[in-house]
């Protein structure tokens, strides 16, 4: 293999691939990304997990065909610190890949391409177009409340149910949720069924709408997801597994309401939540008339409260939350004026925008 191509492309194209290799891996060749140049000029890069996947294709000067694997970031570094406008790659004996560019030489250590793990098959029955800004959004709207713990993994991700029309996104921990609905015509003809989209492989797609341009499509097959933009193709395996029924997590009662500002109430939150516990971030969020008001208590670190003037002509109500919850909440709404609804001090809290029903945050209360 032998190949010469513009830096700005090799560096784009490995920045891309990069961020699918897993840190750690009892597979040392995970930690490689696939080169593949073929006649015609073609050159074809890939990264797996062996749950998720990406492929590039780009265009280079192809001397000589053939395929090595090297090693994704320290390639990345290399690349993205040549001195040329233009870098040289070719495989040397024993899967060794010299890098040149201008006066600068280097020397990799590889492995053949026929020990990679064959990549996922990339196509899907129908392919969906959708504007990056619509998905972009209901991914920032629903992946930061995706759980982290490995032995709950069907809340290891994003939950899609299609509708006639719509797409309603969900995910949870269990201590809060997140349901965003948009509208998506056809949606139904390309995805039968609700699925389950990995957190690693939505953040990946995530990127990929901030750095790809034109419109992204999205396809699925029986345990795949399959999204496409530009030269760009990302691959990703849906969860298996039965997500719990969100439509029993959303208070249908909730009804003391307040609209407020969220700038005001996010900069409350944070100046109270300074002395809350590190572990917990509880803070007490009292209602009474015209009055919200945030307090916590720190036996290590003291007391703090702030008090907000709002319209509220209902009950007294005290309840308790984890601040940081709430205020990734704020940040997701994204809207200048939010309303927080409370039935009592057991039930979950809702934060939505004070005149858009079509996203609501659920985040369950604390005892204090």
């Amino acid at each position: 293999m032998e190949l010469r191509i513009p830096k700005e492309d090799l560096a784009r194209a490995v920045g891309a691939a990069q961020g699918i290799v897993p840190k750690k891996s009892t597979m040392p060749i995970l930690s490689n990304v696939l080169l593949e140049a073929r006649e015609g000029g073609e050159l074809m890069m890939a990264a797996t997990d062996l749950d998720v996947a990406v492929r590039i294709d780009g265009r280079a000067d192809v001397t000589r065909p053939g395929a090595v694997t090297v090693a994704a970031r320290n390639l990345y570094e290399i690349v993205k610190a040549t001195p040329g406008p233009t870098v040289g790659l070719k495989r040397l004996d024993n899967h060794y890949v010299e890098v040149t560019s201008g006066r600068f030489t280097a020397r990799m250590v590889g492995m053949a391409a026929e020990e990679y793990p064959k990549v996922p098959d990339m196509s899907a029955d129908r392919l969906m177009p959708l504007e990056p800004a619509l998905l972009k959004e209901m991914i920032d709207k629903t992946l930061y409340s995706v759980s982290t713990d490995e032995t709950r993994y069907v809340l290891n991700g994003v939950y899609m149910e299609p509708g006639p029309d719509t797409l309603n996104v969900v995910s949870t921990d269990g201590h809060r949720l997140s349901l965003c609905t948009r509208k998506v015509p056809g949606v139904q003809d390309t995805l039968k069924r609700a699925v389950i989209m990995p957190r690693k492989g939505l953040a990946e797609l995530r990127r990929m709408l901030d750095d790809g341009e034109g419109d992204v499509q999205l396809g699925f097959r029986e345990s795949h997801a399959v999204a496409k933009r530009g030269n760009v193709t990302l691959v990703m395996r849906l969860i298996d597994g039965r997500f719990p029924d969100y439509r029993q997590v959303v208070p249908q009662q909730a009804d003391r309401k307040v609209k407020i500002a969220r700038a005001v109430l996010m900069d409350g939150l944070k100046r109270v939540s300074l002395v809350s516990s590190d572990r917990s971030n509880a803070v007490r969020v009292e209602l009474s008339k015209d009055l919200l008001r945030i307090s916590s208590q720190n036996p290590d670190l003291g007391e703090a409260s702030e008090e907000i003037p709002v319209d509220y002509t209902g009950t007294d109500l005290k309840i308790g939350f984890n601040a940081r919850y709430l205020m990734d909440a704020l940040n997701a709404v994204g809207v200048e004026t939010v309303q927080l609804e409370v039935h009592d001090e057991l039930s979950p809290g809702l934060v939505r925008g004070a005149d858009d029903l079509t996203y609501t945050c659920v985040v369950m209360p604390m005892r204090i």
